[in-house]
């Protein structure tokens, strides 16, 4: 029996091991089957550098058509789970085709990082031993990559006035139109006319996400926060604060059309409610963006 199971275990072991592992810092990454593991976080333009062990099992000489390394950066679809859309990739072949009877080494030296995003896709060292009819033997290290901003130059508050003809008008305003990830978004909601009675008012974040292109785009809203402004019917020149702290809430950055194939876009929407459950409703685009750690600190 053990012979039986031997005969299915792969010809060699591959470890990835990054020259800095132990002292780089650790993230939570999220894995296909619902478990959660702790892998390397490096920052977009970083190179990634390390050493790649090839080992024979009990040693077998392992015949081969030669062994390469990839890094990719993969976006999976909505509409097509499982199936996954590279968005950069780096190949380098480490050996030429031969026998391998023990250990080998190979060096990764400055394999360069280029991030559009945050986990929403892998990021992957995958290292595959070519095999031909004996079947390959692939080995996957999972890394995140994240992408940091400066503040930006200009941040123009948000403010306008909606309303419904002779019934309902109202000001608001936000204090800016890019927030980071761990904001707190300020501003106010002014009651102009109100002849229709309101039950209550909210707000929403809404992330937008968009994969696909052309007639393969496909679309998902999702309501990420619900926040309760007014329980009750407002009076004409009544205003009420908005306060509403981000960092709770599992957000990225803005993106736009990444490789005509990925978008992500966040939206303040304002909803009142009246006395008849009708809702009336205002959506505005904001910008969303990842802040330096460091300059995060001093904020």
């Amino acid at each position: 029996m053990n012979y039986i199971i031997g005969a299915f275990k792969p010809a060699c072991n591959i470890s990835v091991t990054f020259s800095d592992g132990k002292s780089r810092k650790q993230v939570a990454l999220k894995k296909e089957n619902g478990q959660t593991v702790m892998v390397p976080l490096f920052q977009s333009q970083e190179t990634i550098s390390g050493k790649i062990s090839v080992e024979p099992v009990s040693g077998k000489k392992v015949e081969h058509n030669g062994i390469k390394v990839e890094l990719l950066g993969q976006i999976e679809m909505y509409f097509d789970r499982g199936n996954f859309y590279d968005f950069t990739s780096l190949v380098r072949e480490l050996d030429v085709p031969g026998e391998n009877m023990k250990e080998k080494h190979f060096h990764l030296n400055s394999l360069p990082l280029r991030c559009h995003m945050r986990h929403t896709m892998g990021y992957v060292l995958k290292v595959t031993i070519s095999r031909g009819y004996a079947g390959s033997i692939v080995q996957y290290q999972d890394f995140m990559v994240r992408n940091y901003s400066p503040p930006p130059s200009i941040n123009n508050s948000i403010k306008m006035e909606v309303g419904i003809e002779d019934c309902l008008h109202i000001e608001f305003e936000y204090n800016k139109s890019k927030y980071h990830l761990k904001d707190v978004i300020i501003g106010k909601i002014y009651f102009l006319l109100v002849r229709i009675k309101i039950k209550n008012m909210d707000l929403e974040i809404r992330r937008r996400e968009s994969t696909g292109s052309g007639s393969n785009t496909h679309v998902e809203t999702e309501t990420l926060a619900k926040f309760e402004l007014m329980d009750g019917a407002p009076v004409r020149g009544e205003s009420i604060p908005i306060r509403l702290f981000l960092s709770p809430y599992e957000l990225t950055p803005t993106y736009r059309n990444i490789n005509n194939k990925f978008s992500v876009k966040y939206y303040l929407n304002l909803v009142l409610v009246d006395e008849e459950d009708r809702r009336y409703f205002k959506q505005q685009e904001i910008t969303m963006y990842r802040l330096g750690e460091t300059s995060e600190a001093t904020l």
